[in-house]
């Protein structure tokens, strides 16, 4: 007899106002991840984090997206938390954390997911405005990679629509 767990996961999504359009529209914009206990904080450990707060960033403001939050049981003995946790955080550019084993760095940096390691706890507004700062004006080394990763993208999306051949 087997006995059925509940999903490990859960997550929690929000909607953009219809009369407020999505940041990114104008300008580049990234989804980055906090592991958080408070939900105001980073303060855990990549592979041990209860959650993820989610934040929509572009050059004129940050924007809450979700929370991904994970069951207890779902972390004693979970051979697949790693990639579970991961999966959670697809389409994400980064993720904050205070620590993250060189395992989870590999398959982050694998899923497109830059790691950042913070030194102490540290306020997630304050990291948003850096990285909002970071998408307006450059000089943050992985905001620079993916924003222009995303602007070659979207060159060559033109390109092809416009029957641009080599």
């Amino acid at each position: 007899m087997t006995t059925k767990h509940p999903s490990p996961l859960r997550r929690v999504s929000l909607a953009w106002s219809a009369t407020d359009p999505e940041p990114g529209t104008q300008h580049a914009s990234l989804r980055v991840a906090f592991a958080s206990r408070d939900r105001t904080h980073v303060d855990q450990h990549f592979g041990a984090a209860e959650g993820f707060v989610l934040y929509n960033v572009d050059a004129e403001r940050a924007r809450l997206a979700g929370v991904v939050e994970f069951a207890p049981q779902s972390m004693d003995g979970n051979e697949n938390k790693l990639a579970e946790k991961i999966d959670a955080l697809a389409g994400c550019a980064a993720v904050y954390c205070l620590a993250v084993g060189g395992s989870a760095v590999r398959q982050l940096l694998a899923a497109g997911i830059q790691p950042m390691r913070l030194a102490e706890s540290t306020a997630i507004e304050e990291l948003l405005h850096s990285i909002r700062d970071g998408v307006r004006h450059g000089g943050i080394s992985w905001i620079d990679k993916v924003v222009h990763r995303d602007a070659d993208a979207q060159r060559f999306d033109r390109m092809a629509e416009e029957g641009w051949q080599e």
